[in-house]
């Protein structure tokens, strides 16, 4: 049986799965592939394929040229890179493993913290020989705003109480009552956004919520406003982002996802002012690993074995 992990880039699958364990022939591809036909081409002849989040999209057309496939283990609970539909009519198994919560809450303050106290631009100066070039802002007593009020957001939000902020939050749906479970206040968008001192988005990214942060989001922001964005690209209106940037409409941004990922070395992102951009690191922990590429054997053998662990389709 042949099994191709994909999207290994850092090429340590191996060391957090045993998948040497399984009675097959394991293939590791460190190097995103973004071409169908190259994708087509790699996973010729494999029966399992593990998919690290939603870094390769399986679409019913990718699916239908794969007739080796029997099984895709995707990384966590939801993948919405995957046509889950498509993979069932094709008698593909899908199945996902356990997650962490903690991961990407703790990034978000890291960029946060690094936006609003200069960290990289003060690290890059003091190895250049410079010493004290910025000057930072504050924390305690800010507002913070929080856009999506779920799993994530909740423990942003705690964080920022510890930090002695005023915590509001928005989402369609969001409830005064639940809210209040959380010790934070339900606001509209229009009082988020045009009073927060820092913005962070915890949003599910869908057709309707796609591009929830646009102009007229933005134009509410304080010139001295931080944007912070760990959840998914699509939830910003990216060349808007851009223009407020370089306007100064907004004080700065924090973004750890991205319209393209790898981004482009071409990417006007690349050269915005007062951004820190990390290359979505909101799950890259070791914790996360383990757990994703351990159970990630335990599905293939599981199926090897006869049955189905975590079917997601």
């Amino acid at each position: 049986m042949r099994i191709v992990v994909l999207d290994d880039y850092q090429r340590v699958a191996a060391r957090f799965g045993d998948f040497a364990s399984l009675d097959a022939e394991v293939e590791y591809v460190d190097r995103p592939i973004a071409d169908t036909s190259d994708l087509i081409a790699v996973l010729a002849g494999a029966e399992v394929v593990v998919a690290m989040r939603e870094r390769t999209a399986f679409t019913a057309e990718r699916l239908s040229r794969l007739p080796d496939l029997r099984l895709l283990v995707t990384t966590g609970r939801v993948n919405a890179s995957i046509d889950m539909a498509a993979a069932r009519d094709l008698g593909i198994v899908v199945s996902g493993t356990e997650s962490t919560t903690s991961a990407t809450p703790e990034l978000t303050w890291g960029l946060i913290l690094s936006v609003l106290r200069h960290i990289p631009a003060e690290d890059a100066a003091i190895r250049a020989g410079g010493w004290q070039s910025t000057i930072g802002a504050d924390l305690e007593g800010r507002r913070l705003g929080v856009v999506g009020l779920g799993r994530l957001g909740t423990r942003v939000a705690r964080v920022g109480l510890a930090f002695g902020m005023d915590v509001v939050a928005w989402s369609q749906n969001l409830t005064a009552a639940h809210a209040a479970d959380h010790s934070v206040r339900a606001v509209s968008r229009e009082e988020l956004f045009s009073t927060s001192d820092v913005v962070t988005v915890h949003y599910q990214l869908s057709q309707r919520s796609r591009g929830l942060i646009g102009a007229a989001e933005l134009a509410l922001m304080q010139p001295t406003a931080l944007l912070v964005n760990t959840s998914r690209a699509g939830l910003i209106d990216t060349p808007v982002l851009l223009e407020a940037l370089h306007s100064g409409t907004i004080g700065g941004a924090g973004l750890d996802v991205h319209d393209a990922e790898p981004l482009p070395t071409d990417h006007p992102l690349r050269r915005a002012p007062r951004t820190v951009l990390t290359p979505h690191l909101g799950y890259v922990t070791e914790r996360t690993y383990r757990i994703f590429y351990s159970q990630a054997v335990e599905d293939i053998a599981a199926w090897q074995a006869g049955g189905v662990l975590r079917r997601l389709n």
